[in-house]
């Protein structure tokens, strides 16, 4: 039996006060949250403003950069669009543009498919699996400049280069390399595989550690190939973090430097010259930092270009 509560003496509260307290529970929940959020930004704040002094100002600078003359000594005169004109008018610049989409091209056919090979590799080892990822991972510790002027006496031209002495085991060579315009960019690509593959190596390595084990059992049974397990199971499983490494390696191989600079300083014949080494040579050799900013401000803009219409094209890719 329900007794109502007039005939206990008190009265029953309305639907109207009801919704007043829980208005005011909203309103308190929502004002504690606020003060949350307030005091959170309060204690980032410091962090958000060196950061942006650091990371951001810096860009908005360059920007300014490109319309202006400088030697970063003298006061910085205004020439707007002048900068661009003279970046286009260059001749070379078509050349090093196609030059680092070949280098990227190469070091995409390259670079991409060697450390996921190795990894696979790696992976069914039954001894010795730690120092193969030791020696996986050793040449991301050697500095680049060394790797890469290693790379350079391994190229050495004739027939006492090491290179050239290992063709020779087989009846080939010697080939001029360096000195090459056919063979002076597959070179440094090489080079900056073997530098760069140890990190890939590693995250190939660690993302294989989440594929499911019973697939690779449900395939055995079936009677799959090692090819087809790596097919069907090991690169679906992967794919995330396939094309999560593949746009980084676009972006550092449109980015390369240290390889052409080191090795060929651009040579033969400019059939080495990289974007990047023009921006080094526009500031460094020639005094002109409006014009190197200025292509390093159209480099920027296609990165984030082809980085959005990359993962716009992938966004399907990497949700299935």
């Amino acid at each position: 039996m329900t007794i109502a509560p007039e005939r206990l003496g008190g009265a029953a509260p309305s639907r109207t006060a009801q919704a007043g307290a829980v208005d005011v529970r909203v309103r308190r929940g929502w004002g504690m949250r606020r003060r949350a959020a307030l005091a959170g930004l309060v204690f980032l704040l410091p962090s958000l403003v060196i950061f942006a002094y650091f990371a951001w100002w810096p860009i908005v600078q360059s920007f300014t950069l490109a319309f202006q003359q400088t030697n970063l000594v003298e006061p910085a005169e205004w020439v707007g669009w002048r900068n661009f004109e003279v970046l286009f008018a260059d001749p070379l610049l078509s050349r090093a543009a196609l030059n680092t989409l070949w280098f990227t091209v190469l070091s995409l056919a390259i670079g991409l498919p060697v450390p996921l090979v190795c990894a696979v590799l790696m992976s069914e080892l039954r001894h010795g699996g730690a120092a193969a990822r030791v020696l996986a991972y050793l040449p991301v510790v050697i500095p680049p400049v060394v790797a890469v002027l290693l790379f350079k006496v391994f190229f050495a031209p004739g027939e006492t280069g090491v290179a050239n002495s290992l063709l020779a085991i087989v009846g080939l060579g010697p080939l001029p390399w360096l000195q090459s315009a056919e063979l002076a960019m597959p070179s440094l690509v090489i080079a900056a595989t073997w530098s760069g593959a140890g990190t890939a190596v590693l995250i190939y390595l660690a993302a294989l550690t989440g594929v499911s084990t019973e697939l690779y059992e449900a395939a055995e049974l079936d009677g799959a190939s090692v090819w087809r397990r790596v097919w069907h199971i090991t690169l679906p499983q992967m794919r995330g973090v396939i094309l999560v490494l593949l746009l980084l390696q676009i972006i550092g191989a449109i980015q390369v430097f240290t390889e052409p600079y080191v090795m060929t300083d651009g040579g033969p014949a400019n059939a080495t010259v990289t974007i990047m080494l023009m921006i080094y040579r526009y500031a460094f050799l020639f005094g002109n930092y409006g014009v190197a900013t200025a292509l390093s401000v159209l480099l920027a803009i296609v990165l984030v270009v082809v980085s959005a219409v990359y993962l716009r094209l992938t966004r399907s890719w990497s949700t299935r």
